[in-house]
């Protein structure tokens, strides 16, 4: 783990769990408040969680691994969701998410840009299956979308 954690940003934790307590049952807003504070939860926070709360470190990873919302990870400012259901699968969602990642300069297993601007994510649904294929930015949607509209939708959120 190559960054280092602000000392400022673990004093905020500190007072967060002054105010929420720090009992087993209060977990779930204490990593909710580490999130939005250090913007994911890096292990060190991890770490420092379970010492000031007293639950297992194996039970907070739990925890956090089992819920959607916490991320492991640096997320980019702009988060993208590209529709992958099944309206939009029979009208190229395959497609526009290879576009998608092709113009975000990803590649591999990467889903957030090194500048820390963009993360892709695929969800089963967006619930706009009229508009088929999708995609959000962060909570706009774009909808009947084709590969050469992809490029303009991003331009719009750098």
């Amino acid at each position: 783990m190559g960054e280092k954690l602000a000392e400022k940003d673990f004093a905020r934790l500190d007072e967060a769990l002054a105010d929420l307590g720090s009992s087993k049952g209060t977990l779930i807003p204490i990593l909710q408040k580490a999130q939005d504070i250090f913007g994911y939860l890096p292990r060190d926070v991890l770490v420092h969680i379970s010492r000031k709360t007293g639950v297992p470190l194996s039970q907070v990873f739990g925890v956090v691994t089992f819920y959607a919302q916490f991320h492991l990870q640096p997320r980019g400012r702009n988060i993208v969701r590209s529709c992958q259901g099944t309206a939009c699968h029979v009208r190229g969602a395959k497609g526009v998410l290879q576009e998608i990642a092709s113009c975000l300069g990803l590649e591999g297993d990467a889903v957030t840009t090194p500048d820390l601007r963009f993360t892709l994510e695929t969800v089963a649904c967006i619930g706009c299956c009229g508009l088929a294929p999708v995609l959000m930015v962060n909570d706009d949607t774009h909808g009947r979308l084709v590969p050469d509209k992809i490029k303009g939708i991003l331009d719009q959120y750098k």
